[in-house]
């Protein structure tokens, strides 16, 4: 029973809402659960100014967690603050929960899942989804492989760019559908990709530039000799081509697990929500890459894409590559995932026979 199926019985139950399904990474929901703790200890709400103090009270993440990877409900200096309500109200009723299913596995975040099993102990792991999905349903022959389900029309001129590319040489830059940029952080951002010598790729919405921004010459001519832009990408085809060799992301949860699948180091700029503690996770505790939170400044970004496509691109791409490996088979017939998946149909058809 695949994915259809999964949905057709979860679609069809009345009792809809005991599930939960979290799109988001796991690690947020860790910190959704010890929200009392936090409170309790005083590291929330937050006091003073200080972004690099230590947060002690969520277990597993007391060596390297700071202020600045909280995500934005935690970055609140209320207690009344309704986005954090909002978050207690949540950590109330996760465990009331019959199941909470989680877009992620267990090689990714085991020791979190454990963590939450101890309060919530139907949490099914089914991720990542987008490779859960191809494992369990074969291509079509008939339809075309480059079919998209995105909100945006893709721009498939990049591929044929990348094709023209060495292997290995290409820099695929995008923050997603949401963020937004000053024309101050876009100039930074096109000086260092410039001023680093690298190949990329950089998708830049319509929408997402705030301001009017007349460009340097010498952006121009050095986006002309070794960059290429495009308002939208096929995000998972491009960063399976053998030319890309390094993320630049917001660190939104469905990059992230697509950048992981394909084995793409990272170079992570979070906006907002959970990004800034995904962001963390893949620097210091996957060691897939770089966390650039809170700053954005051309010499910095310069020295950052240098890092991951020079410097220190074989120690990145030998673990991205680890990390890939135990993402396809989580979703490969009999890994944690595919098995999780089984169970979690059981489970389902248990609560309504």
């Amino acid at each position: 029973m695949g994915f259809l199926v999964l949905l057709a019985i979860l679609l069809w139950r009345r009792e809809f809402n005991s599930f939960i399904f979290v799109l988001s990474a796991l690690v947020p929901s860790g910190l959704v659960s010890c929200m009392q703790e936090l409170i309790e200890a005083g590291e929330i709400p937050l006091k003073g100014n200080g972004m690099d103090v230590p947060v002690k009270s969520v277990p597993g993440m007391e060596s390297f967690l700071r202020r600045r990877d909280l995500p934005g409900f935690c970055r609140v200096d209320d207690l009344d603050d309704p986005r954090l309500q909002g978050v207690k109200t949540e950590s109330r009723q996760t465990p009331r929960a019959q199941a909470v299913i989680k877009n992620t596995f267990e090689d990714l975040e085991g020791p979190i899942l454990s963590q939450i099993r101890t309060h919530c102990p139907n949490l099914f792991s089914l991720g990542p989804l987008h490779a859960h999905l191809k494992a369990r349903i074969p291509t079509d022959p008939t339809v075309s492989s480059h079919s998209s389900t995105s909100i945006w029309e893709e721009d498939r001129s990049c591929v044929l760019w990348l094709d023209a590319q060495p292997a290995k040489s290409v820099l695929y830059v995008s923050f997603g559908s949401v963020t937004v940029v000053t024309r101050d952080q876009l100039i930074e951002f096109w000086y260092g990709l410039v001023n680093s010598g690298q190949r990329f790729l950089w998708v830049i919405r319509p929408d997402s530039i705030v301001g009017e921004h007349q460009i340097p010459a010498e952006l121009l001519v050095g986006t002309k000799e070794r960059g290429y832009m495009v308002d939208w990408a096929p995000q998972e085809e491009v960063l399976c081509h053998p030319a890309v060799v390094g993320f630049l992301t917001h660190s939104g949860w469905n990059s992230t697990l697509e950048s992981i699948v394909a084995g793409v180091p990272m170079i992570c700029w979070p906006y907002f929500a959970d990004q800034m503690i995904n962001s963390r996770f893949v620097s210091e505790v996957w060691k897939l890459g770089l966390d650039m939170k809170d700053t954005c400044d051309r010499v910095i970004i310069e020295k950052m894409v240098k890092d991951v496509m020079d410097v220190r691109k074989d120690e990145f791409q030998q673990r991205s590559d680890e990390m890939a490996r135990s993402a396809k088979k989580a979703v490969s017939e009999g890994g944690s995932s595919y098995c999780n998946l089984d169970h979690l149909i059981e489970f389902i058809k248990s609560t309504i026979l």
